[in-house]
C-alpha cells in the first residue's frame, strides 16, 4: 500500500524519486499565464515531443533536395519508411514484428480488418461489443453488419453494465459469448473504455471467443502506450489503434494494426488489396495479380504518409528509452496519487459525495485515466479548472442517477508530474468552494 500526503513538499519529493522525470523535458508543455499548464488530456491528444520537428524537417529537406529519389535514400528511404516503426511498435503492443504495421487511420483500419474477420453466414453472424462504445466503433460495426445485408438490431449485441453499476463485468461478457455460441462471428471491444477508463480482460475474452469458434478483436485507441499489452501471447486475432493520444504522434496522425501470426501466414484470408500490401520484392515489376506479403503489411493499401510517420518516430524513440514496465509502474503510482488527492480535497471541503469515480481502480483494470462524475455543478467546476490552467476533458451528463457530467483526467507518465497532481487538487479545492453550497 502506497502512503501519500497531499502537500507540495510530498509531491516534489515524489518527483525527485521518479526515475522517468527527465522525459518531461523532451516535450513541449502548453503555457498558461507564463507557467506550464496542468495537461491531463493525453487520452485525447498527447503532447508534442521536441524531437518531432527535427525528424519532420529532415523529411521536408530531403523532399526539397532529392524529390522522388527520396524513396531510395540510405537508411530512411520512403519506400520502406514504415519499417522504421515496426520493431518499436511490436515491443509496445507485445507482438511479433511481422504482426504489426503502421498505416492509415484508426477507423479505416477497423473496417479493413473487419473485411477479413467478419464474414457472416446464415448461422454465424453476431458481433458482441460494449454498450456505450466510442461512436466511430459503433458506426463501423453497424455499417459492417448492414454491408452484409443484416439487421444491426439482430446481429449487434451491445453489452450494458448491470443496473446501478458503471462498467461491464467480465463474467457478463463471458456469459454473453457462451450464450451466443456458434452464432457468434466476432467479439470487438475497446481495450480501454474511452468514457470510464475500464481496462478489459483481454485474455479471458479472447479465450472465450475462440472456445465458440469466433474471432477476438480490440480497438486499442485508449490502450496503446497506456497499459502493458501482450497481443501475441493473449492470442488476440486482430487489433487497431490510433497514435495521437498516448503515443503523441500528432493530431489525426497515422494509426496502427495488429494481425496474429497465424493469419498473416494465411494468404488465402480475404482482404482488400493495394499496391503497398503487395510483395515488396515484386512491387515495381507491376504484377497483374495481388500477391500479399506474409506479414501485417499485406493489409496496407497505399504508400506510407512519411511526415506523419516521422512525427510518430520521435515519440516511439521515447517509449523505447523509457520502457513500458517503468511507464506503467509510474502510471499506477501517479493515478493512485491523483485519486488520493481528490478524495482528500473532498474530505477537507466536506463534500465527500460530490464526485463518483467511474474508473475501476486496481492495477489490472485501470490505466492513466480517472473519470470523475459530479453530482452537481460539474461544468462550472470544469470551466474554473480550465481558466486556472488545467487542460482536461468534459463529457456531458449521461442521464444516470448521479446527474451531472464527467471530467476525464489523465496524468501521463512520460510528461506529467506528482506536482501537477497536487496543483490540480488545489485548484479543484478552490472550485468546489466557489460552486458547491454547504
Amino acid at each position: 500500500m502506497i502512503s501519500f500526503e497531499n502537500t507540495l513538499t510530498a509531491a516534489a519529493s515524489l518527483d525527485q524519486q521518479d526515475d522517468l522525470k527527465a522525459f518531461r523535458d523532451q516535450f513541449h508543455i502548453p503555457q498558461h499565464n507564463g507557467a506550464p499548464c496542468i495537461y491531463f488530456c493525453g487520452n485525447s491528444l498527447g503532447l508534442q515531443p521536441k524531437r518531432t520537428s527535427v525528424l519532420v524537417n529532415e523529411e521536408l529537406q530531403d523532399w526539397a533536395k532529392l524529390g522522388v529519389e527520396g524513396h531510395f535514400k540510405k537508411d530512411t528511404g520512403w519506400f520502406a519508411y514504415h519499417e522504421l516503426l515496426r520493431d518499436s511498435t511490436a515491443r509496445l503492443v507485445g507482438a511479433l514484428p511481422k504482426e504489426v504495421v503502421v498505416m492509415n487511420h484508426l477507423t479505416v483500419n477497423v473496417h479493413l480488418l473487419m473485411v477479413s474477420f467478419y464474414r457472416p453466414t446464415k448461422t454465424r453472424f453476431k458481433v458482441i461489443c460494449e454498450g456505450g462504445a466510442f461512436p466511430s466503433d459503433r458506426y463501423a460495426l453497424q455499417t459492417q453488419v448492414i454491408h452484409h445485408g443484416l439487421n444491426p438490431e439482430e446481429a449487434l449485441i451491445e453489452l450494458q453494465p448491470r443496473e446501478g453499476e458503471e462498467t461491464v463485468r467480465t463474467e457478463d461478457i463471458l456469459k454473453s459469448i457462451a450464450d451466443c455460441g456458434d452464432s457468434l462471428a466476432v467479439v470487438m471491444f475497446g481495450g480501454v473504455h474511452y468514457f470510464t477508463g475500464q481496462v478489459m480482460e483481454f485474455e479471458k475474452i479472447t479465450k472465450a471467443a475462440h472456445a465458440v469458434g469466433a474471432y477476438a478483436g480490440f480497438d486499442l485507441a485508449h490502450a496503446t502506450g497506456n497499459i502493458k499489452l501482450k497481443l501475441h501471447d493473449w492470442d488476440i486475432d486482430f487489433a487497431a489503434w490510433c497514435s495521437y493520444k498516448y503515443l503523441n504522434g500528432g493530431p489525426g496522425t497515422v494509426a496502427g494494426a495488429y494481425i496474429h501470426e497465424r493469419h498473416v501466414n494465411d494468404i488465402s484470408l480475404p482482404r482488400f488489396g493495394g499496391w503497398w500490401g503487395n510483395d515488396p520484392e515484386r512491387r515495381f515489376t507491376m504484377p497483374q495479380k495481388f500477391i500479399p506479403v506474409k506479414s501485417a503489411d499485406s493489409w496496407q493499401l497505399s504508400n506510407a504518409p512519411i511526415l506523419e510517420m516521422a512525427a510518430l518516430r520521435a515519440s516511439m524513440e521515447l517509449f523505447d528509452a523509457a520502457g513500458m514496465e517503468k511507464l506503467t509502474a509510474k502510471s499506477f503510482k501517479l493515478t493512485s496519487y491523483l485519486l488520493y488527492v481528490v478524495r482528500d480535497v473532498l474530505n477537507a471541503t466536506g463534500h465527500n459525495d460530490l464526485i463518483f469515480v467511474l474508473t475501476p481502480f486496481d492495477e489490472q483494470q485501470q490505466g492513466c485515466q480517472l473519470s470523475l462524475q459530479f453530482k452537481e455543478n460539474g461544468k462550472a467546476i470544469f470551466d474554473t479548472l480550465t481558466e486556472a490552467g488545467v487542460i482536461a476533458d468534459w463529457r456531458e451528463p449521461d442521464h444516470s442517477e448521479r446527474g451531472d457530467g464527467v471530467i476525464r483526467v489523465a496524468p501521463v507518465p512520460l510528461y506529467n508530474t506528482f506536482t501537477d497532481v497536487y496543483r490540480f487538487g488545489e485548484i479543484l479545492r478552490s472550485a468546489i468552494t466557489l460552486y458547491v453550497n454547504d
